[in-house]
């Protein structure tokens, strides 16, 4: 490949500063010719900011890159050589109803766990089958990078229902090296962490720096009270009992699973003063594009941290690079397990580290899950599968029962209640249950 076109599938997003920051980055190792930004109708003012802000950040660059704006999507994908998705379809209007909605049941509300992400697929998934055929159609040779939320979910719909060649990504395993490296006052180039799991559902099996084992520092550390957490995710203490009989690190997500009175407690209490997060990120987003639209700013500003978006670019465009310059680097994405952990089924998507070169990603075998994360590992799983048939298929049956199954929802009577209210809510992105 050479004179690469990319394609951004929700090119009016507050995160496409980070990917053309990361492209710029690395302009030597990719000669990237043209980046298409598409979004639809009820985008084209964000997008037009996006596109314009966008040419001010490569001419000050000094890059020949071409940038187009489009609301053609069909366009867009045609000969491009990497597919970047990352919309949200209802905007962060359906997101906060998903934040809101399951907590007249007691239960959690977030974007892409529990009733929150499961409402998020069932919108998602339709759009990105049909984004895929577009793909087989126009560019079939085209490498599908997703980040939309629920990633997992995304890619394991993907995987299942198309030909596309597709990693889904999700900055959560390096916002997690990250913040080791800085509790532990040293280089993130010198970290390595075994990351094994689901979207969102990941842990870090064994943690390494220059190659010495320091699991059990990083245990002690975190199980002592260091803040471990995201933007998005409410700052809670670990219960350092919890962390000492995992004897592994999990994700900042997995504070819904195991601290879940706590969260859903501040969750109300917050709904109920500041908002949701969703209400939250409005408030972020309307200053980050005011601030986009100013026309001496020519690079990703700082503010853009507070969006909860911070190493996509690097997570993004170090993998597409890895394709294209085929590296033989580690990175850590969504793919097919293939026997990688050895006691779970091999067809499904999970969450581990991943040799990258021009062949895509191939899983490294980590030989079997411990059993204490795999049941909950399993069951999450089998959330996410019916979840997915049912969006597919508009199976309100395999739906309602996926729904049940998630951990943070207490039973099927509580669960047939809430889907309930979902389609109610998002009938005009649903139209799969009729």
């Amino acid at each position: 490949m050479s004179g690469l076109k990319i394609a951004v599938i929700g090119g009016g997003s507050s995160y496409t500063p980070e990917l053309i920051d990361g492209i710029i980055k690395r302009s030597s190792e990719l000669p990237v010719e043209s980046i298409w930004l598409v979004d639809i109708q009820a985008g084209k003012e964000k997008l037009d900011i996006i596109g314009d802000l966008t040419k001010r950040m490569i001419k000050r660059a000094k890059l020949d890159i071409k940038v187009y704006t489009t609301l053609n999507r069909r366009e867009a994908i045609k000969y491009a050589d990497f597919v970047i998705t990352q919309f949200r379809v209802g905007g962060l209007k359906a997101r906060s109803l998903d934040e809101k909605l399951p907590l007249k049941y007691d239960v959690i509300g977030q974007e892409t766990t529990g009733p929150g992400g499961f409402a998020k697929a069932l919108r998602t998934i339709p759009v990105i089958l049909d984004i895929c055929n577009d793909i087989e159609e126009l560019a079939s040779n085209a490498w599908l990078i997703n980040f939309t939320n629920p990633a997992g979910i995304i890619t394991e719909a993907v995987l299942k229902h198309t030909n596309v060649k597709t990693i889904g990504l999700c900055n959560v395993p390096i916002t997690m090296k990250n913040n080791i490296s800085k509790i532990l006052d040293a280089n993130s180039n010198n970290i390595k962490i075994d990351f094994l799991g689901l979207n969102h559902m990941v842990y870090g099996n064994k943690v390494y720096l220059k190659g010495r084992d320091v699991t059990n520092k990083v245990l002690d550390i975190i199980s002592e009270g260091e803040s471990f957490t995201m933007r998005n995710i409410p700052d809670l203490k670990w219960d350092s009992k919890l962390i000492k009989s995992l004897e592994m690190i999990p994700c900042p997500y997995h504070k819904y699973y195991y601290m879940t009175d706590e969260i859903l407690k501040e969750e109300k209490e917050n709904s109920d003063t500041i908002g949701t997060r969703a209400k939250q990120v409005m408030d972020i987003e309307k200053k980050l594009f005011e601030r986009y639209k100013e026309s001496n700013l020519d690079t990703k500003p700082k503010e853009l941290e507070k969006r909860g978006g911070s190493y996509y670019s690097d997570a993004a465009i170090s993998l597409i690079s890895a394709i294209y310059n085929d590296k033989d680097e580690i990175h850590t994405v969504n793919v097919k397990n293939e026997g990688a952990i050895s006691n779970l089924s091999e067809d499904i998507v999970v969450e581990i580290n991943c040799l990258i070169n021009k062949s895509g990603a191939k899983p490294i075998s980590v030989g079997r899950m411990s059993n204490r994360i795999k049941g909950l590992v399993e069951v999450v799983k089998s959330y996410e599968l019916l979840t997915v048939e049912s969006a597919v298929f508009g199976d309100y049956n395999k739906g309602v029962l996926g729904l049940s199954t998630n951990p943070l929802v207490p039973s099927f009577t509580v669960a047939k209640k809430i889907f309930d209210d979902i389609i109610l809510a998002n009938k005009y992105y649903l139209p799969q249950f009729k």
